[in-house]
């Protein structure tokens, strides 16, 4: 066994969050923990889980120490990506890249629970058999006025077959709660943001819509569900909001969304982005505000003009998303191109 101090880690896997009594570096974990915590034990055959293994090439750098796991080594193993905090000892594990391929390239949606408003976990998996309009928000974002807009879009197609969701990149069901006033759609809150990670989503708001049986038919859209910022944006809600329409009443849908490279794969600084961001939502969700500031700077770093990493540590770190900060940043992405994983706001009828 190490003999090295005993401190708490705070692992975060994709959303759920554990603490274990770390064995050094925080990178550091028993083997017996890590078995206990993620199913996976490292045998002879490599790392397995059940009757399933992944062979591990370099033991020594997987085992340093006898019974001590290096969780960056192994975690690669297991096709996640991986950031560790030293300082704050925080690490966050994030999501297969195979969920993410499914989303991208074989558009299968990838299945997620998530709190509602009133505390419940809500599942993806609950609309299945119907069509779905998932619309990612946040109260950051102006696009939090809209949901009247997509409620009335919900009680217009509802009876034909409709479910629209909404879900917002956002820390706490009472910073979303006034903006859902009236609202009897679904509204749950990431503040994880596993469907930034999951869905290849940079920006909000973004659409996506998933037929009956699981299948994204029309994948990440910049979409709103009401014009009250038409002026601003420059997209109007109209024609995406009628191309819905024809897609629940007639089966229509525009053959660019199904363009293989539609939606890109997220880069590896923007996945590391997603994961420094996790750590500093969860340290100010603690509050360790002092500690977040580094992670949240270092994702910003990263990924300089993605909405759900810049802008959305702003709120967090006592600054204005709405004001001189964002608009320099809104200026900055318009002059790079509008830089965005998912479809053109003008292809296809949206």
């Amino acid at each position: 066994m190490s003999t090295h101090t005993s401190a708490p880690v705070d692992l975060l896997w994709e959303g759920d969050s554990h603490t274990f009594t770390g064995v050094g570096a925080p990178n550091l974990i028993d083997a017996a923990t890590f078995e206990q915590l993620t199913g996976w034990d490292l045998r002879v055959e490599g790392l397995c889980s059940g009757d399933a293994c992944i062979p591990v090439r370099d033991r020594a750098l997987a085992v340093p120490e006898p019974g001590i796991i290096d969780l960056e080594v192994v975690v690669p193993l297991l096709d996640r990506p991986i950031v560790v905090d030293h300082h704050a000892r925080v690490v966050a594990v994030g999501a297969t890249s195979l969920a993410r391929r499914d989303a991208l390239v074989s558009r299968r949606a990838p299945a997620f629970s998530l709190p509602a408003l009133d505390g419940s976990l809500r599942s993806l998996e609950e609309l299945r058999g119907r069509l779905t309009v998932l619309v990612t928000f946040s109260t950051w974002c102006g696009c939090a006025y809209d949901l009247p807009g997509w409620q009335a879009l919900q009680d217009e197609l509802g009876p034909e077959g409709l479910n629209v969701i909404a879900v917002a990149f956002d820390q706490t069901a009472e910073a979303v709660a006034p903006f859902a006033t009236g609202i009897t759609l679904p509204v749950l809150y990431d503040p994880s943001h596993l469907l930034s990670e999951l869905y290849a989503i940079t920006n909000v708001p973004t659409v996506v819509w998933i037929d009956a049986s699981g299948t994204i038919v029309r994948p990440n859209t910049p979409a709103f569900g009401t014009d009250l910022f038409a002026d601003f944006h420059g997209v109007p809600a109209g024609p995406h909001l009628d191309a819905i329409r024809a897609w629940v009443r007639d089966g229509s849908i525009d053959p660019s969304a199904s363009a293989p490279d539609a939606v890109a794969e997220l880069s590896d600084d923007e996945l590391a982005a997603r994961l420094w961001f996790r750590i500093g939502a969860h340290l100010h969700r603690v509050g360790r505000d002092e500690d977040a500031a580094v992670p949240f700077a270092t994702a910003a770093a990263l990924a300089p003009l993605d909405f759900t990493v810049a802008r959305a540590a702003m709120p967090l770190t006592g600054r204005d998303p709405f004001g001189q900060e964002f608009m320099a940043l809104y200026d900055e992405w318009v002059a790079a191109g509008r830089p965005f994983h998912g479809l053109d706001p003008d292809d296809g009828g949206a």
